[in-house]
């Protein structure tokens, strides 16, 4: 499974795509940053963050996108700004036919460090570690978006293997469901022959 996660900003929009299944190590493929100057209006800085990842998903062609959950901060114009970005992501994504997977900071913490709680330090260690990188992801917006997608490829993998399981066995439980109202239909419809030719 190869996943593109973003963390999103109108400033620095981290990118970072890994590949890999559930219970394994992944490997990195790419990872960078969308840069926009705070000078530029905000729906052209929009644009060019769409136009770049457009760019990475034709490029390394992600099975999936991890985006950041955006939470309320106390800078109103920071998480609009973040929220912005956050949507535009969405959007190019779902374009293109890419399933869209949401996570909260802590919960990729959480994947990537074991705890929900670890500051951008920690988080940029890991990402190092389990990526096996011979240098550290910078700057952290590069980091956070391997983490996304970290998260992604070991949580939304299992997430989506039990939503398969279930799908299949709901699958299972109505075709059982099928062939018992078709017996059912037989049986009576030969009890009825029977005492029709009495």
């Amino acid at each position: 499974m190869r996943v593109l996660g973003v963390d999103p900003g109108l400033t620095r929009c981290g990118l970072g795509v890994v590949e890999g299944t559930p219970g394994r190590p992944p490997a990195l493929v790419a990872v960078g940053v969308i840069r926009t100057p705070a000078e530029l209006d905000v729906s052209k800085r929009l644009v060019q963050i769409e136009a770049e990842l457009e760019e990475w998903i034709a490029k390394h062609q992600p099975d999936a996108v991890a985006v950041e959950r955006v939470f309320a901060q106390h800078n109103v114009r920071t998480v609009m700004g973040t929220a912005q970005a956050s949507g535009v992501a969405m959007v190019v994504a779902a374009r293109r036919g890419l399933p869209v997977a949401l996570h909260t900071p802590s919960e990729v913490k959480a994947a990537v460090t074991g705890s929900g709680r670890a500051d951008k330090e920690q988080v940029t260690t890991m990402v190092t570690r389990i990526l096996k990188l011979s240098e550290r992801p910078t700057p952290a917006d590069a980091a956070d978006a391997l983490a996304l997608a970290i998260c992604q490829v070991w949580r939304g993998g299992v997430a989506g293997k039990l939503q398969e399981a279930a799908s299949s066995r709901s699958n299972l439980e109505a075709l059982a469901q099928a062939q018992s109202r078709l017996q059912m239909a037989r049986l009576r419809a030969a009890v009825a022959a029977q005492q029709g030719k009495r």
